[in-house]
């Protein structure tokens, strides 16, 4: 569950108090949470989970039956908010949003599709804003929640570690896809202009899923499961 806590990311801090939800959406499940925090003194002082399977058929329906699907579970989970659980008075429910595919992220909370991965195959969610899809699916839901921040699971684990610790440098997925993430020196990143961060540090977010080298050519049995995926020659390291 710590690598749900995605709202941390950027936005949140350690002071922060009150009740807040993620999503994560990577692979052929998705898993919802709900925290309580207490400041920096009572940091996370309850939580709870939910796993949920995608039907194989909405990997390759429409976005809106996806968006849906995963917004019914998301308004059932918070049916279930027990008494524990306290949101400010005057707060909306805010959402995390950890979404694992590549996406052009242009803010904190929106970013549009690049391609699909992982088995998922829906054209027209490609090119869309995912944080829009799934706001749409909230409302049509009726369910009053705000999703406050977009992020790449890996980026979301590295924040949830170093929220409990700051000598946290990196962090590694190991699910339906496998990706790392790491802490650079902003001035030693080539694709970095203009104003360096006031921490002089920056996320690496590797992509090392998708590795491609000479040195680790394809087997047989690599190239006849590429041809039989959804996605031939994407996330193959040749």
């Amino acid at each position: 569950s710590e690598s749900l806590l995605v709202l941390w990311c950027g936005h949140i801090g350690r002071q922060e108090k009150g009740l807040f939800y993620a999503l994560d959406l990577g692979g052929t499940n998705f898993r919802v949470l709900r925290v309580q925090l207490g400041g920096k003194e009572g940091r996370v002082v309850k939580q709870e989970c939910d796993e949920i399977s995608i039907p194989a058929h909405l990997m390759t329906g429409t976005s809106q039956e996806l968006f849906d699907f995963i917004a019914a579970a998301l308004a059932k989970f918070v049916a279930s908010e027990g008494e524990d659980f306290h949101l400010l008075e005057g707060r909306q429910r805010e959402l995390g949003f950890t979404f694992s595919f590549p996406v052009k992220q242009s803010s904190i909370a929106s970013g549009t599709l690049i391609k699909w991965t992982k088995g998922f195959s829906i054209d027209e969610t490609v090119g869309a804003d995912v944080v829009a899809e799934l706001s749409s699916a909230l409302d049509r839901q009726g369910l009053d929640m705000k999703v406050t921040a977009l992020v790449n699971d890996t980026i979301g684990t590295l924040a949830g570690g170093r929220y409990d610790d700051n000598d946290v440098v990196a962090a590694v997925i190991l699910g339906t896809g496998t990706n790392a993430a790491y802490v650079e020196r902003a001035n030693a990143i080539p694709k970095w202009h203009g104003l360096l961060p006031k921490s002089g540090d920056m996320v690496i977010n590797m992509e090392w899923g998708n590795f491609r080298s000479s040195h680790l050519p394809l087997t047989e049995f690599d190239q006849a499961l590429d041809a039989e995926s959804l996605n031939p020659g994407e996330q193959v390291s040749y």
